[in-house]
């Protein structure tokens, strides 16, 4: 899952970014309120949630949530604000978030806050996804084929999830790299390939065939 984490606080989106990285999820951050919605209406297919702090530089958080949701973009908002009065609550789902949550808050709270967002049914997903003899739980991070548990990467584990939700279809590079790396990512540029050999590698069965495709010149594909 890829995350846009609208905060302006520096030392909070560290925190927050390197908490969500270690569970998994790819974090774009942006700390100013105009260039977040930017980013938002010329990336809206990247990202799966939105952290919108309420107070930012530029445009605050609720401009950015009216201006998202006037552009018919559904990408569920959650919003972290210091204001706990209920005016200022019920204004913010008026404006658009799909929910809020109030500073200071436990990291617990937001990491279940955002599965909760990402299980409501515009963009829910079975609790375990099967495909070719392969399932995969998201919430227990867990990948099994016939039967037998297979060890993966955070980003091995992102990337065949983003197959398995893409199953039969072709996946170019550039929509991978996009959706697992973040937009400040500067490294090798076959990452992806590499990634894939080492995923393609752990998922063949043992009479060598595998359900991952390569389509030459464009990317790859997830077929039985």
């Amino acid at each position: 899952m890829k995350v846009l984490l609208v905060e302006d606080e520096q030392k909070l989106a560290q925190a927050l970014s390197k908490g969500l990285n270690l569970e998994g999820y790819t974090v774009d951050v942006i700390p100013d309120g105009k260039k977040a919605l930017t980013r938002i209406s010329l990336h809206r297919s990247d990202y799966d949630i939105i952290i919108l702090d309420l107070m930012l530089p530029s445009m605050d958080g609720f401009e950015v949530c009216k201006e998202v949701r006037a552009m018919n973009i559904t990408i569920p908002i959650l919003v972290l604000t210091a204001r706990a009065e209920t005016d200022t609550k019920v204004k913010l789902l008026l404006a658009g978030a799909d929910d809020y949550l109030v500073k200071p808050f436990s990291f617990a709270e937001l990491n279940a806050r955002i599965r909760a967002l990402l299980r409501r049914p515009s963009e829910t997903l079975p609790e375990t996804l099967e495909f070719g003899g392969i399932e995969l739980n998201p919430s227990k991070r867990k990948v099994t084929r016939a039967g037998k548990e297979i060890p993966l990467t955070l980003k091995e584990f992102g990337l065949l999830e983003y197959f398995m939700r893409h199953p039969n279809q072709v996946v170019n590079r550039e929509d991978l790299l996009n959706h697992l790396w973040d937009f400040n990512y500067v490294g090798f540029s076959n990452v992806v390939d590499v990634h894939v050999k080492n995923l393609r590698r752990k998922l063949d069965g043992e009479n060598g065939d595998s359900v991952l495709e390569t389509v030459r010149g464009i990317g790859y594909r997830l077929a039985e």
